[in-house]
């Protein structure tokens, strides 16, 4: 079954009655200790992408914390790059190979398949036992009652937007953000006149240059078109703006991202970015702390949204989920408590992102990127999210390769919503 917005809001609904009513839990409650089940030590298994440094080191406090306040119970993290992250849970799933507790990302395509095949625990229980609801920001909540229940607890909600050299759009006479998709491609034209690489993407990772994709979709299609065709309602063979943003891809590829982006990582290409040869990055709410750990300036640095012109914001929140097949529950439920508390929250604010899902924690201030994204959220009218979270896996992979087919020049940008039907239509 695939979940769509329209059912998320009846899930929703559902999910906050059942909640009321209320069930028992085995766990200690906010800050709470305990041994292990039966006071039998039990360890704990979790995955994650790998992390950034200030992230390793902030995991690392949260884990600590908690196993100093619940002697008995101890924390295996394990981390994968984000692609290997994404196979080793698909091949576990079902089986009691997998952790007790893995983060993911909530879309449908991501964090949905797991809960349709039954690998997330539904947390309903936990939420009224700890009082979750009441912990997390709306906002956080969207992502997790989606499905039905209490899939996971919110750990992250980020956003998408262009981050930008302003000495570099000095130099090319850039004087204003661009506030259009018309004004975006000026200013890659004046930066190209200059000699500087406009934007950097790294494509060996399909994702990132995703980003891009998804974003011109949004420009060409707009927002209600671009939901029909992201969640498959709509045909992409019989939408003339499909064509129009393959187009404007291609032309991305040919004259305005860093030559030989085929064939270089994200990490690669955004040292691009760092080092000042490439002008534009496309990335989210975490790169303020990459950009700052790799040598910039925050001061000149500045972030706009990508100018679809309908006024949403590209992104998507992250969580935490249990693990269905875990033997220790309850425990893991505890660290989940614990790893969103107040107390810890205050201490990890703004590694991840600026703002905590947490209400009761204020936004942290020390880098000056993450006030730039105060009104980039206020200004948004919505949220769009990242394709590989819309789609199925399979259809994600598709659009994957039509995308780089593309771009190098395989597939007419003419041919490919025809393509990416056909496969929807056989699958």
């Amino acid at each position: 079954m695939r979940f769509t917005r329209q059912s998320a809001v009846a899930a929703a609904a559902a999910a906050a009655l059942v909640a009321l009513a209320g069930c028992s839990g085995s766990g200690s409650g906010d800050g709470g200790t305990t041994d292990g089940e039966g006071g039998e030590s039990v360890d704990l298994k979790v995955w994650m992408p790998t992390q950034e440094d200030a992230q390793t080191e902030a995991i690392a406090t949260v884990i600590a914390d908690f196993e100093a306040a619940n002697p008995g119970i101890t924390i295996t993290l394990e981390e994968r790059s984000v692609d290997a992250h994404k196979e080793a849970l698909r091949q576990v799933v079902g089986t009691d190979a997998g952790p007790d507790v893995y983060w993911y990302w909530e879309g449908p395509g991501l964090g949905g398949e797991l809960v349709d095949v039954g690998m997330s625990l539904d947390l309903t229980d936990y939420y009224a036992q700890y009082g979750w609801e009441d912990r997390f920001t709306e906002a956080g909540l969207a992502g997790i009652t989606q499905y039905g229940g209490f899939h996971g607890i919110p750990w992250t909600m980020q956003g998408e937007a262009i981050y930008y050299n302003k000495a570099l759009f000095e130099q090319a006479g850039i004087t204003e953000p661009p506030a259009s998709y018309e004004d975006l491609v000026a200013a890659a034209d004046a930066l190209v006149a200059a000699g500087t690489t406009p934007i950097q993407f790294g494509g060996t990772v399909n994702w990132h240059v995703m980003r891009l994709l998804d974003a011109l979709i949004e420009t060409t299609c707009g927002s209600d078109t671009a939901d029909a065709l992201n969640t498959t309602q709509t045909g992409w063979d019989t939408e003339e703006c499909v064509t129009e943003a393959f187009t404007e891809l291609k032309t991305w590829g040919e004259k305005y991202i860093n030559e030989g982006f085929m064939g270089i990582s994200n990490d690669d290409s955004s040292q691009l970015f760092y080092t000042g040869d490439a002008a534009m990055a496309f990335e989210g709410t975490w790169f303020d702390s990459n950009a700052v750990e790799n040598g910039m300036d925050p001061e000149n640095v500045g972030i706009f949204t990508f100018p679809t012109d309908t006024g949403r914001l590209y992104g998507f929140g992250e969580g935490f989920y249990i693990n269905a097949e875990s033997a220790h529950p309850d425990e893991a439920a505890m660290f989940l408590d614990s790893a969103t508390s107040t107390a810890t929250q205050e201490k990890v604010v703004g590694v991840w992102v600026a703002m905590s899902v947490n209400n009761e924690v204020a936004p942290k201030t020390d880098n000056p990127l993450h006030e730039l994204w105060v009104p980039v959220f206020s200004g948004a009218t919505g949220l769009y999210i990242n394709n590989d979270q819309n789609l199925a896996l399979d259809q994600t992979t598709e659009y994957w390769r039509i995308q780089n087919s593309v771009l190098t020049g395989d597939i007419a940008p003419q041919d490919a919503g025809a393509a990416f039907q056909a496969f929807i239509d056989a699958s």
